[in-house]
């Protein structure tokens, strides 16, 4: 097939780089990695992403099959994502240029406003519609209900998701949970399937593994520094572990630490706690850099509010590390509650707390989770068995707009 993804925001290249900055994360790795394995299947794929350096190449090869094209729409620099709705008209009009001699077999579409522009690409103006997939990655109703009055986005988002699923082909759910939140915006049912996020299980496994002979015990956020990701809530129950640290990776390059305001909040908050001595800012890390990180831990811990899929917990588990997350979106799916690791309310400190001195009093069983971890990841989150099923979703959608994959 000859697909067209779409990830506004989000490149692919930069999954290559740093990641953990304010909208550097899992998104750009899940386009990357899904990109890569469906060209090693045979497909080929085209990812479209804005145009937000001026140097920047107009192509650039990615994998083999792969190709990433930047979309001039707007000006050439970094603009936040949830400012970036006013030039999607444009991103549209340059794919429906595209597009228009040569369509490709499907679109899939990263993020919401990803969708708009695919949507308004695959029109019938052009030679046949273009069948859409769309992958939301994050729903406005859940970030709202979370933030409140905090959340940034568009005051329009909610609407304009609820029409994209309408009219796509195909929504593919992360997880159940959204499954749930999209049946609630009343996305048909029958148009929604679940396929997860993968893991690479070439970069992130056991071996090297080292947690023991420390003088004290190694506890994990990896993490972008954003309010909703609660490492706050990770340093608080640091406090009643005090024969525990606390290594946290993600936000601006290290030595722009201090500068950023989430890092002088958290910073704050360790002070207020009486566990600053005990707490270390990592900055961003590189890809390669990640597992040894994961592996050095006794535990990960990921404790968001709400987590539409949420990588880290797969990662771990990959590398044999149980995990102390949030029970909440993906990790209910990916978690195995005293099994792979264990699963905890939101914005629950004590909780939290409690959930890792089990676990770090019983060496035994924490070494069972981490085994048991690394078969469940290894048996359901490999890229070629996402890539497989999103092809196949894609052969559905293309069947349903009576195009002929």
């Amino acid at each position: 097939m000859r697909i067209a993804m779409i990830s506004e925001h989000a490149s692919p290249l930069a999954a290559k780089g740093g990641l953990g900055g304010a909208d550097g994360g899992g998104q750009n790795v899940f386009v990357a990695e899904l990109a890569a394995e469906l060209g090693r299947q045979g497909h080929y794929v085209t990812v479209y992403t804005r145009r937000d350096a001026p140097a920047l190449p107009r192509r650039v090869r990615l994998a083999p099959g792969v190709t990433v094209e930047h979309v001039p729409a707007g000006p050439a620099e970094r603009i936040a994502k949830d400012d970036l709705l006013p030039w999607m008209r444009d991103f549209g009009l340059y794919l429906e240029q595209r597009w228009a001699a040569e369509p490709p077999d499907v679109a899939h579409a990263h993020f919401w406003m990803s969708g708009l522009a695919a949507l308004q690409a695959s029109a019938p103006t052009l030679a046949r519609r273009v069948p859409v997939v769309q992958t939301y990655h994050a729903l406005g109703t859940v970030k709202r209900r979370h933030q409140g009055g905090k959340d940034t986005s568009p005051p329009s988002r909610l609407e304009l998701e609820r029409a994209i699923g309408l009219s796509a082909e195909a929504v593919i759910a992360t997880c159940a949970d959204e499954v749930a939140e999209l049946t609630a915006m009343e996305v048909p049912r029958e148009r929604i399937s679940v396929v997860p996020c993968g893991v690479d299980l070439g970069l992130f496994t056991p071996d090297g593994h080292r947690s023991d002979g420390r003088e004290r015990h190694r506890l994990v956020v990896l993490s972008r520094l954003v309010e909703r990701k609660g490492v706050d809530t990770a340093i608080r129950a640091l406090a009643h572990l005090p024969d525990a640290e606390l290594a946290v990776a993600g936000g601006p390059p290290r030595g722009d630490l201090d500068g950023d305001a989430e890092v002088r909040r958290l910073r704050r908050v360790a002070q207020e706690a009486g566990v600053a001595g005990r707490v270390e800012f990592l900055g961003r890390l590189v890809r390669e850099d990640v597992p040894p990180l994961l592996r050095s831990a006794s535990l990960v811990v990921t404790l968001p509010w709400y987590e539409p899929f949420g990588m880290v917990p797969l990662e771990a588990m990959a590398c044999g590390v149980p995990v102390v997350a949030s029970a909440v979106g993906g990790h209910l799916d990916t978690v195995v509650d005293g099994a792979t690791g264990v699963l905890v309310p939101p914005r629950d400190p004590e909780a939290a707390a409690a959930a890792i001195r089990a676990l770090l009093d019983d060496p035994a069983g924490r070494a069972a989770m981490g085994f048991a971890a690394g078969d469940r990841a290894r048996e359901r989150y490999s890229w070629a068995r996402v890539a497989a099923d999103t092809a196949g979703v894609y052969e559905r959608a293309a069947a349903l707009s009576g195009v002929a994959a």
